[in-house]
């Protein structure tokens, strides 16, 4: 005679396979992810948890090394220790040559809002953002404050010069060379290979030719200067030179992506729209303004803004080619950073930091995304 148990198991068989086989793509599918989930948790979730729990803390690292109970918690000290100062107060004409840049940026929103470029709610949330910029950038210590951190905000305006230098200069550069390299001919398959060749090399030897360039007694640049009757150009070592060295560098370097996502964007866009424009008479400018730029819309977007997250956050440039300097002049927020964690042991201080830049870093991720659903 069959036990109850027996009956129950035989039910229930059935049962367990028809949910399998009712959410068969589903299982399957977190089967697969299941690796890449295990990696993404172990180095990058925990590290970023980690990194928050760190940034709360005392955290000096050769302490700690030998001592795990060395750590104290502090809070939002270490917060307080670089965004803030003694003795603050709040100036209209502080900082003004940022202040204006944000500015810019609030009134570019506007004019887009008003031409159908994005939503009124996109220009609402830019605009929110740049008069909180605009405020915080108006504060400063007094005549006898200072800055908790002198060296943090200096490194925060460089970096803001370098990207708003170099992601122009990288978007105009990587067009211009899709534009001219938009044929299907065997030599321009070439010439393709040729300037992305550059973004294959490593920062390390991006660095090292272009010190070599911009040597001012044996480079090109010199030699170059010298044949024409002029004195050699000292780059690296003049204040007012050193960065824009690094942002040609870093143009050159970078070209070869944005080309290629240019070029990707220009075969999408159907060529009967040029022959359609060129019967009407429409020249070389009026083609690239109604329906080149247009169509290259959603690609433009992409390339400003995967290059302004990425060169946020440049450190090998500026650390190999000038070490920060001159005074200063070219020193980065993640110079900044490794220099605080690595140099001065204070891990708790560099975490804090590295938290401050990733907020920059999910603001642009975020515009993007809605940028992109507005588009849609």
């Amino acid at each position: 005679m069959t036990s109850i148990t027996e009956v129950g198991a035989v039910a229930s068989a059935p049962h367990r396979m028809s949910f399998y086989r009712r959410h068969r793509d589903v299982v399957d599918g977190f089967l697969f992810l299941a690796p890449f989930l295990a990696i993404y948790i172990v180095f990058l979730v925990y590290p970023f948890l980690k990194g928050i729990w760190i940034s709360l803390h005392e955290w000096n690292l050769m302490a700690v090394a030998f001592n795990p109970d060395a750590k104290e918690f502090v809070g939002i000290k270490n917060y307080v220790r670089f965004l803030w100062g003694r003795e603050m107060t709040w100036d209209m004409t502080a900082a003004w040559r940022p202040r204006l840049i944000v500015l810019l940026v609030g009134c570019g929103a506007a004019y887009m809002a008003m031409t159908g470029q994005i939503t009124r709610r996109m220009a609402l949330v830019v605009g929110i953002g740049v008069a909180v910029v605009w405020v915080l950038l108006g504060f400063h210590p007094g005549e006898d404050g200072r800055w908790f951190d002198r060296r943090f905000w200096p490194a925060v305006g460089n970096t803001f010069v370098f990207v708003i230098l170099t992601v122009p200069g990288v978007t105009i550069v990587g067009l211009a060379l899709a534009i001219a390299l938009n044929r299907e001919t065997r030599m321009m398959a070439a010439y393709r290979t040729v300037f992305f060749l550059s973004h294959v090399l490593s920062v390390s030897v991006v660095t090292l030719i272009w010190a070599f360039m911009f040597n001012p007694l044996r480079g090109f640049l010199a030699e170059l200067t010298e044949r024409l009757g002029a004195e050699p150009i000292v780059w690296l070592t003049n204040p007012d030179l050193a960065m824009v060295a690094i942002v040609i560098a870093t143009v050159w370097w970078s070209m070869g992506i944005a080309m290629v996502l240019f070029l990707a964007g220009l075969q999408g866009i159907p060529s009967e729209r040029y022959e359609a424009a060129r019967l009407d008479g429409a020249g070389g400018w009026a083609l690239f303004r109604h329906i080149t730029l247009p169509g290259l819309a959603r690609t433009t977007t992409l390339v400003v803004v995967l290059q302004t997250i990425a060169h946020f956050q440049v450190f090998g440039q500026s650390h190999l080619m000038t070490r920060g300097g001159p005074n200063d002049a070219t020193q980065t927020v993640v110079r900044h950073i490794y220099q605080a964690g690595f140099r001065d042991s204070e891990l708790g201080e560099a975490a804090a930091m590295s938290m401050f830049l990733f907020v920059i870093m999910m603001i642009f991720a975020l515009l993007q995304l809605r940028i992109s659903q507005a588009e849609d």
